[in-house]
């Protein structure tokens, strides 16, 4: 992989995404006599059972290869093969759909509406990268998501990210993912495939606000390793919890770390733990102190997390379409004339009366009220949660990959001399 310039692999992607799918349409468009013009579709069609067998397949057999080539194989070159299989296949061709990442919103919807039926390749494409990853680690991001992919692709000049800045972005993530899942649970919206940052790219169509964020993310990822996948994406943080418990994961050395340091700036990911040392007996009173003191604010933590999310409930409320419609129907009624409030006729034509829709309103107020102040809550607990964890001292012996926060791309592998042997030994 060293020998291949990074700039032309970068230019080859960019050209796979410029050029245009072929298809042929069976019926001909209608022609209206007016000046409507038939918009530009911006998702992929629906594809037949044996295409979805076909994805579910590939799926399957990459996340085993790239579990292999992780853990057994150790091959930082054979990652990146499969990662640009995967980034052509899921990304360019598949027009990153369906995605393991957006499949989080169907999930959430299927746990609260009953009358919602989840697609069964969805329900795969969420659990089959969780499963590995409980047994594995983190296979599905190092060589099979797309999205991780194209910010792997494009690292130019990663820069280093000190650790209380990583951990407190990392919070976006965890707000990020609550709000996905209050609106998901709600039936307001799937803003984590409304907002899918390389949509753009993969489809190469998109409103100027994608693009915006499409093109603000590329940047950032020359620079930062994975920005999304560290910082916002609401899967990779599932995918960060369940890592934790995983039976086997990554190690930098194959055998016996021989303290050489030549690892430590390897990963642009800071996912490698140094060894540490022994704190000062004068500094232990002190660190006992402040647990304690985090132990006793972490219900003030939650408390105010609550009242905030309670506070912010009208706001979020406004994303579902009937308090959306009910606003719209109070203002036309208050002299403000909107063109979208035609929306109401359809209300009106199924048999619902203005009480009714005004009714609904308020019971979808009700929801948010309750989901908003359960939201804050658990974001509070997680602030809490954080700085708790973060106030333990950890013991460290050896240079280790950090079991949540690895993403098991390989890069430090080659860094290490025992590594290097082991595959000298291999070949003998």
């Amino acid at each position: 992989m060293n020998r291949l310039p990074r700039i032309s692999i970068v230019l080859l992607l960019w050209l796979l995404c410029t050029v245009p799918a072929m298809s042929i349409q069976r019926f001909p468009p209608p022609e209206f006599e007016t000046d409507h013009t038939i918009p530009t579709a911006t998702q992929p069609s629906a594809r037949s059972v044996g295409f979805e067998i076909l994805d579910v397949a590939v799926l399957t057999a990459a996340l085993s290869l790239a579990s292999w080539l992780v853990l057994k194989k150790r091959s930082r070159r054979w990652i990146v093969v499969l990662m640009l299989f995967s980034l052509v296949y899921f990304g360019f061709w598949r027009k990153g759909c369906i995605c393991s990442i957006g499949a989080i919103g169907n999930v959430t919807l299927a746990i609260f509406d009953s009358n919602y039926a989840i697609p069964w390749v969805m329900l795969l494409f969420f659990f089959l990268p969780l499963l590995f990853t409980l047994f594995f680690g983190r296979s599905f991001c190092a060589a099979v998501c797309p999205l991780g992919a194209v910010q792997d692709v494009v690292l130019l000049r990663p820069l280093e990210i000190v650790p209380w800045l990583e951990t407190t972005l990392r919070l976006l993530a965890w707000l990020y993912l609550s709000v996905a899942v209050l609106l998901a649970a709600t039936g307001s919206a799937f803003v984590i495939c409304r907002y899918d940052p390389f949509v753009a790219f993969f489809r190469f169509s998109a409103n100027p606000a994608i693009w915006i964020i499409s093109f603000s993310m590329l940047i950032i990822a020359i620079f930062v390793g994975r920005p999304y996948c560290r910082f916002l994406c609401p899967y990779g943080l599932i995918l960060r919890q369940v890592g934790r418990i995983s039976k086997f994961r990554v190690t930098i050395t194959p055998d016996e770390c021989i303290h050489c340091r030549l690892c430590e700036g390897a990963c642009p990911f800071g996912a490698i733990e140094k060894p540490t040392v022994e704190w000062p007996r004068t500094e232990y009173p002190r660190g006992r102190r402040r647990l304690i003191t985090l132990i006793c604010l972490l219900p003030v933590f939650i408390a105010a997390g609550i009242w905030i999310g309670h506070a912010l409930h009208p706001k979020l409320a406004a994303n579902h379409p009937v308090v959306q419609l009910a606003q719209r129907v109070k203002l036309e009624q208050t002299g403000v004339h909107l063109e979208t409030i035609d929306m109401s006729k359809a209300f009106y034509s199924s048999g619902q009366t203005l009480e009714h829709l005004y009714a609904s309103a308020d019971q979808v107020s009700s929801q948010f009220a309750l989901g908003s102040a359960i939201m804050g809550g658990f974001l509070g607990l997680v602030i809490g949660g954080t700085l708790l964890t973060h106030s333990i001292f950890w013991k460290r012996a050896e240079y280790e990959a950090h079991r949540a926060g690895c993403v098991a791309c390989g890069r430090c592998y080659n860094y290490c001399p025992r590594h290097r042997k082991w595959l000298k030994d291999k070949k003998v």
